[in-house]
């Protein structure tokens, strides 16, 4: 089952613009190891999806996974051969706005080793580049 929302205020959304890089969600919090992405784009819940299940495969229900992005943004898009007009059409999918910098998923109780095969598994799912990060020690 996608990730997506339970309830939202508004059923529909504006595209928006995707600018800068990210000043929130781009350090390692929960994990020890984590997966920062290099793009800057949307990211369905299907990709999303996909990825946590390349992880939780690798690593055969070891350790702990924490998804650091959700989808809350709905996107529509409208059927084949219509013509213009007839208003917007209704929410098809679910994306998670990802800006530069954003850790994506985390992953603690595993060594170094495991996590870096996990996370480049995962990585390959994802819509853009991505690199394996480490948890920064005070």
């Amino acid at each position: 089952m996608p990730l997506m929302p339970k309830r939202v205020k508004f059923r529909k959304q504006q595209r928006g613009k995707m600018r800068g890089v990210a000043n929130r969600g781009n350090y390692v919090a929960f994990g020890d190891f984590g997966l920062q992405c290099l793009g800057t784009g949307w990211l369905t819940a299907r990709q999303i999806e996909a990825g946590r299940v390349a992880a939780t495969h690798y690593l055969h229900r070891e350790g702990k996974i924490y998804l650091r992005v959700f989808p809350d943004k709905p996107i529509s898009k409208k059927p084949l051969e219509t013509r213009m007009g007839t208003g917007k059409a209704e929410p098809e999918y679910w994306v998670a706005r990802v800006k530069e910098g954003t850790i994506l998923l985390e992953i603690a109780g595993v060594p170094a080793n495991v996590a870096r095969e996990a996370l480049v598994r995962v990585a390959r799912k994802m819509p853009f580049r991505c690199k394996f990060v480490e948890r920064r020690h005070a």
